[in-house]
């Protein structure tokens, strides 16, 4: 067997594989040998069916399938031992019918090459790395959450500014009929909300749906409508009232802070405060560094400039998918998947020439601190190693669920390289001005 490469440019290759009738001759002989002792042809005893009747039969599909297999194992051998950084995988050249009777094959197949280049994380204008943290307000309204969570439920005989109005939605018409309980804070208009104070149950308040929250969301849910249904919708609903309550605020005592936190784990208010602002400020490092990933990967695509074998790439996706594309499919395709095929060799870069790693034991380690948050949620505040291992074992054991953890894991290590080599410039602000700035809207 001789295995041959012409570089027809610094992207694309041609490889030769030529395979000669000793490299399969021996393997086909003992292949149909084992046939010819276990064929069952009327007519002859098992094991004694001449040899010429069982090549006529089963010769042919026992050469091609040796030599298929030959030409796959050399393939991936020699891409394996030349060290070629293939892009999809490689393509079949168009040969006129094979004769299986000759004594050589030759086969050839086109190559798509990864592309030499630099990565620079240095760029000239610097991208900006979010600081968030909770401000007073935001602990403000936490702390009144709380307290109305795990406060008393006070039943009035008339609708105030902080009620909870219980009742139901409808519109005959759209088949709205719907059970929710409201606060007049989430109206959109003053004027809604004076249209309920003061009201009592049994009384029925007519609304104009359109503006009358300031998220379509809210819409949503009140009304138990698709999305579809929502945007645009100007009608007029009912909403008879049924219930109306007042949260008498839960006093903030040891007795609360061990139900939020276990004994003795916070004891004042002052530590309430503090351990609010650290758990909030924990989840805003997550959404800061998600949002700097985004960044860094927006300026390296932009800025990393290579070429692609394209025209290689997208006759490989005619052929790779399920379905078989046409050409102009393949160009659409390809289109689509250029700048997310662009990173993910950037990635590979930047992995490489940093020796970026995940191990096993990175991956255990993650899944058992992802489960134990997850115990913790359940009141299961200490559980033993050996429930954590048993349990991180069987999430592992789904592949899927292991490279999704692995993938986590990377992206993180990489967010600890963009923090430690780019040129970033540090920006500390409240999470509602974070929202503001970087989706334009109060979330």
């Amino acid at each position: 067997m001789n295995i041959t490469r012409e570089n027809v440019d610094a992207l694309n290759a041609v490889v030769k594989v030529d395979i000669a009738k000793e490299d399969y001759s021996d393997t086909v002989e003992k292949i149909l040998a084992d046939y010819r002792k276990t064929a069952n042809i009327p007519g002859f005893r098992k094991g004694h069916v001449p040899m010429g009747m069982v090549k006529k039969q089963y010769g042919k599909a026992v050469l091609v399938d040796e030599v298929n297999k030959l030409l796959q194992d050399a393939l991936n051998k020699y891409l394996t031992e030349e060290k070629l950084d293939v892009l999809g995988q490689p393509l079949p050249k168009t040969q006129d019918e094979i004769d299986w009777e000759a004594d050589r094959f030759t086969f050839e197949f086109e190559l798509g090459l990864a592309p030499e280049f630099d990565v620079n994380l240095k760029s000239k204008k610097a991208i900006t790395q979010y600081t968030i943290v909770a401000d007073d307000k935001m602990i403000d309204e936490q702390i009144e959450r709380i307290q109305k969570q795990y406060g008393k439920i006070i039943s009035q005989e008339a609708v105030e500014s902080d009620s909870e109005i219980t009742g139901v939605f409808a519109n005959e018409e759209k088949e709205i009929n719907n059970t929710v309980t409201v606060t007049l804070d989430k109206f959109k208009g003053k004027a809604t909300a004076k249209q309920f104070v003061g009201a009592k149950v049994g009384d029925v308040i007519v609304l104009k749906t359109k503006g009358l929250y300031e998220d379509d969301h809210e819409l949503m849910h009140a009304l138990k409508l698709e999305h579809d249904a929502i945007h645009g919708l100007d009608i007029e609903v009912s909403f008879t009232i049924t219930e109306i309550n007042k949260r008498e605020l839960a006093d903030l005592d040891q007795e609360l802070f061990d139900k939020l936190f276990g004994k003795d784990a916070v004891t004042s208010v002052t530590e309430l405060r503090a351990k609010i602002k650290e758990d909030a400020e924990k989840q805003f490092v997550q959404q800061a560094d998600q949002k700097l990933l985004n960044d860094v990967t927006e300026y390296l695509v932009e800025n990393t400039k290579f070429d692609l074998p394209a025209e290689f790439l997208q006759k490989w996706m005619q052929q790779a998918g399920e379905k078989p594309l046409d050409k102009d499919e393949a160009k659409e395709e390809y289109e689509k998947s250029e700048k997310s095929l662009r990173y993910q060799l950037i990635e590979g870069k930047l992995i490489e020439e940093n020796d970026v790693q995940v191990t096993m034991d990175d991956i255990k380690n993650h899944a058992r601190e992802m489960i134990k948050g997850q115990m913790a949620q359940f009141g299961q505040m200490d559980p033993s190693d050996k429930e954590l291992d048993d349990i991180a074992a069987r999430v592992l054991s789904n592949q899927d669920e292991a490279r999704r953890i692995s993938e986590q894991l990377i992206s993180q290590k990489l967010i600890g390289l963009y923090k430690e080599k780019a040129n970033l410039k540090l920006k500390e602000m409240s999470y509602e001005n974070f929202v503001k700035e970087v989706y334009g809207d109060k979330k």
